[in-house]
This record gives structure tokens, sequence and C-alpha cells, in this order.
């Protein structure tokens, strides 16, 4: 475990941990602060440089530097799941936690890796783009919503004329930018063959439109090694089961533990999909006919949609509604 670099990752700095010589350092989080860190590492691992791993948790764009750092610079990572290292911490009995203490029991959390997860991490710069450009475009959705809102206030009560007609140019700037932001990710999409057709496979699907399949094309492309079960996982849409003894019983809920930007485009999806789409329909009636609530239901749907769209976007091919009518009942 000597070779396992705990780094804690904040907004500015970055804590690390080197248990070799039982240090702790701060860095800048900047590719000026990674370069520091290495060439230290460097001088003091020598020839065993290579088998140094990097441990931290995914901190949002805060921790994107060092990933796409240890990418260019084929550094292995155990990139650890944040609950899970909570949980790792409590069982040690770490209390009083701080940066320099959280550095400290990264580098032991090596034992919780489980087969492949460490790896010298992807960084694809369209992937990263198009993950940038749904962010903008989901944060001026909020805005444009927010405003929306408040003008629908000011209007019912017969508001401020200023107010209201400020707030009608500032919505339809947003929505104009909304636009843009969807043509730069279409612009990126279309550039590259491979993209392009693996999306127009994705939006053969009934019910699945330009913004639905924009974002399964960035789960897609972002995790090309994972499987389907693992692909609803990271959606988080994959069901859980609480139970504690007999005080605590709530039942099946999906996780949450993915990406909410997954799980708002495609609820939509699974809405126009029941009502376009027989084999969608069909399958949504069923699971109402056995009891489902409605709820579960759609994010069964939700679950569908990933997993046939991963199939189209694995095999090359376009949504045949007849085909797939024929696939699913066989499955049943």
């Amino acid at each position: 475990m000597s070779n396992c670099i705990g780094i804690d990752v904040s907004k500015a700095t970055i804590n690390v941990h080197i248990p070799k010589n039982s240090q702790d350092l701060v860095f800048e989080n900047s590719l000026k602060g990674f370069k520091s860190l290495y060439s230290k590492l460097k001088k003091l691992y020598k020839k065993e440089i290579d088998e140094v791993i990097f441990i931290f948790e995914p901190t949002g764009s805060y921790s994107e530097a060092l990933r796409k750092y240890c990418s260019l610079k084929s550094i292995k990572c155990f990139i650890i799941n944040p609950k899970q290292f909570s949980n790792y911490a409590k069982a040690l009995g770490v209390e009083i936690k701080d940066d320099i203490e959280d550095a400290r029991v990264l580098s032991k959390s090596i034992e919780l890796a489980r087969e492949g997860q460490v790896k010298v991490p992807v960084f694809n710069e369209d992937v990263e783009q198009i993950k940038e450009l749904m962010s903008f475009y989901k944060f001026s959705k909020k805005q444009t919503t927010q405003q929306k809102n408040h003008l629908e206030s000011l209007t019912s009560k017969d508001g401020d004329n200023f107010s209201i007609k400020e707030l009608k140019k500032s919505i339809e700037a947003s929505q104009a930018r909304e636009l843009r932001i969807i043509e730069q990710i279409q612009t990126l999409i279309d550039s590259t063959d491979e993209y392009r057709v693996a999306y127009e496979n994705i939006i053969s699907i009934k019910g699945v439109g330009q913004i639905a399949a924009i974002v399964l094309l960035h789960l897609f492309l972002k995790y090309p090694e994972a499987n389907q079960r693992q692909l609803t996982s990271l959606a988080g849409l994959n069901p859980v089961y609480r139970q504690s003894g007999t005080s605590i019983q709530s039942g099946y809920r999906i996780s949450k533990t993915g990406a909410s930007l997954y799980r708002g485009t495609l609820f939509m999806a699974a809405l126009s999909a029941t009502q376009h789409d027989k084999n969608f329909k069909a399958f949504y009636d069923r699971l109402k006919a056995k009891g489902k609530h409605t709820t579960s239901a759609q994010m069964a749907v939700m679950r569908k949609i990933i997993l046939t769209a991963h199939s189209l976007y694995k095999n090359n091919r376009k949504y045949d509604v007849n085909f797939n009518s024929q696939v699913a009942s066989k499955m049943e």
C-alpha cells in the first residue's frame, strides 16, 4: 500500500498523503499543482513510479482536471464512490475528519477496490464537451422556468409593467440560448461519422427526441465498457430495497445514485414512448395490470429505453417496432 497516494480534492487545492515517507502535502488544484506532485513522486518512487496509484473521490468539476491529467500521464487511479469512502472511514473509527485526514484514509482504501476498478481513467474531449454543454443547457432551462413562474405570478396580479416586459425579453433570450446550445452539441455529433450514426440509431426509437438521444449517446460514449445493468445503475435507475429488521421496510425504489440529467430527460422520453410506441405501451400496461404503481412502471419504461437504445448503439441498427416486439415477446 506504500504506492497508494491518497488525494482529497477541493476547489482550490488538493491535500495529498504519500504513505512511503508518511508525508502530508498541499498542492494547487491545477495543472501546475499536478506537475509538481508528479515530479515529487518520480524522485521518491524512481523506477516504481509506474506502480503508483492515485486514490480520490469524484467531486464534480473539481476533480475533472485531475482525472484528465491522470489520463494523459497514464497514471492508474482508484476513483472511489463517496458513500463507500464515508462508510469505510466510519468503520476505521475516524470521527473527526479534515482534508488531511481524508487524504490519509483515502490512501488506505485501496482494499475496497474490486477487479477492474484500478485503471488509467478514460478522458474523451468530445464526451466532456457534450457533458459541459448539457449541464449549461440544464442550467439555462432551470433559469427559464424560474423566470416563467415569476412572470406568471406578476401577470396574475397585474404587476409592474416594466418588470413584466423585461421578464418576457429575458425568457426569449434564455430560450434562444438553449437552442444555440443544442445546435452546438448537434454540430459536434454531426462532425464525426461514428457519433452521427449512433445518434441516428438511438433517435429512431419512438418517443426518444433530440435531447434524450443526446443524453443516451453521452452515457454510452462515457462508459463504453459498461454492461446494461451497469448503465441503468449509472443513470440512477437501478432498484434498491430498503429494509432493516422489521422496523424499516420501504419497499423498492430507484437508487438515484447516477446523474440527475439522465433521469430527468428519460422521464419525458418514457411518457412519450408509452403513447407512441406499441411495445413500450404494452410493457407499461402489463406492469400496471400486475398492480405496479404508476411511478414504478414509468421507471421500468425508462430502464427499457436505456437497454433498447444501448442494443441499437452496440449493434449499429435502427429501431424496428415489429422486430423489437418479437424479441420482447420471446424474452417474457
